[in-house]
């Protein structure tokens, strides 16, 4: 990257991270380094290495090679104020790692009740196992929020928009209460990505994101990261070096050659998203469009306030109390997959209901005018709006709520 390289726009940091010339080589992309084992030229350079534990440094292969090295440079350098980061082989994993990294048995986690699913199942199961208690906090309520800490907390789990139901929080605010209390703040940052949310910037400590999502952008791998400065990367790196996480070096390309056309394809899926949800706020047989996107959403003033760009992820509210609206609904789409993850180039649909998942937040939000709370969570890609429409019509029109 240029030496001027902290003056250079997201767009052209995405284009021209991690590709060092000693990476490189004569070709324009890091090849694929496949290695499990690392040679030395002499017994003096393998006892050299031993004491220099860093990217770039040759060593074994579960310490990465070139490609993975580029991908978690190139990372690095788009999260402004990160020093490092670490790369995982899911985004579960990047959630556990990180976790893992700055808690220890007998400290308390403070999590959102908006969070991912296995966000909670983790607080609730690996961590409790392991001597940690976890408690949940309504992430629209600062002065419950900060009431909580107690000399036992020692960190704070936060995600914004919830992935499900796109609240959308303060978290510059949550950030600086939990580093008053003296605790460290993690946030799953992949709806935004450091595009559009830089996380450290905002005051957050670690910065962790699912890189099957955006970053991957086209549904075929897993990983994930975590960004940190170098405090808190030193403990991410540590942690899973003793855990043993790594990632494929073919896994790594394919998430570099993401990574390059990341920007375009959130402005596009971005985009397109708009287009769909101020469509579905106009139909009767839908009770609330979840949007940060739209003015008329909860979160959108705090989002406009925040945000610089978003992604191709929100939900909406059927007003059927049918259970069976969802299934007719998502059975009818012809160009929406029924799937989980998202931030691919198709299109996907997933219904939900977040009741089961929740305890300090209600839901559904003002049950007198969302029906029984059946929610459908979109990710919109790459098509053309109209044609996603016009399937979200015949879907609707099964629902026989019109």
């Amino acid at each position: 990257m240029s030496k001027d390289k902290d003056k250079l726009r997201p767009a052209t940091r995405l284009v021209e991270a991690g590709r060092r010339p000693e990476w490189t080589g004569a070709v324009v992309n890091p090849p694929v380094w496949r290695a499990s084992t690392h040679l030395y030229a002499s017994e003096a350079d393998r006892k050299a290495a031993l004491k220099n534990n860093r990217d770039g440094q040759f060593y074994y292969g579960r310490r990465g090679a070139p490609t993975q090295w580029a991908l978690a440079e190139a990372l690095t350098e788009i999260e402004p104020g990160a020093h490092g980061t670490v790369l995982y082989p899911s985004g579960v994993a990047a959630i556990s790692g990180a976790l893992m990294a700055v808690l220890r048995p007998g400290d308390e986690l403070l999590v959102c009740d908006n969070a991912y699913e296995p966000s909670r199942a983790m607080a609730m199961g690996l961590l409790k196992r392991w001597g940690v208690s976890a408690r949940f906090f309504d992430p629209l309520d600062l002065d419950a929020y900060a009431a909580m800490f107690t000399d036992k907390t020692r960190a704070v789990w936060l995600e914004s928009p919830g992935s499900l139901t796109m609240e959308v929080c303060d978290v510059p605010a949550q950030a600086a209460i939990a580093r008053e209390k003296g605790a460290v703040s993690l946030l799953d940052n992949t709806w935004a990505t450091a595009l559009g949310f830089p996380a450290l910037k905002h005051g957050c400590d670690i910065s962790v994101m699912s890189l099957s999502k955006h970053v991957g952008g086209h549904s075929d791998l897993m990983m994930g990261s975590a960004s940190a400065g170098e405090r808190y990367y030193r403990a991410l790196r540590r942690t899973a070096q003793q855990i043993g996480h790594v990632v494929s070096p073919d896994d790594a390309a394919l998430a570099l050659r993401g990574l390059r056309t990341m920007g375009l394809r959130l402005e596009r899926s971005t985009a397109n998203a708009r287009t769909v949800a101020e469509w579905l706020s106009g139909r009767s047989e839908v009770a609330q469009v979840l949007c940060p996107l739209l003015p008329g959403d909860p979160g959108h003033a705090l989002w406009s306030r925040d945000f610089s760009g978003g992604c191709g992820l929100f939900s909406f509210i059927l007003a059927s109390d049918n259970p069976d609206a969802q299934a007719q609904l998502v059975n009818n789409l012809e160009l929406f997959g029924i799937g989980y993850s998202w931030g691919g180039f198709e299109s996907l649909a997933l219904p939900f209901d977040a009741k089961s998942i929740r305890e300090k937040m209600p839901w559904p939000p003002h049950k007198a005018e969302t029906g029984g709370g059946h929610g459908i969570r979109l990710s919109i890609g790459l098509e053309d709006p109209e044609d996603l429409i016009a399937d979200l019509e015949r879907g609707l029109a099964a629902t026989g709520n019109a």
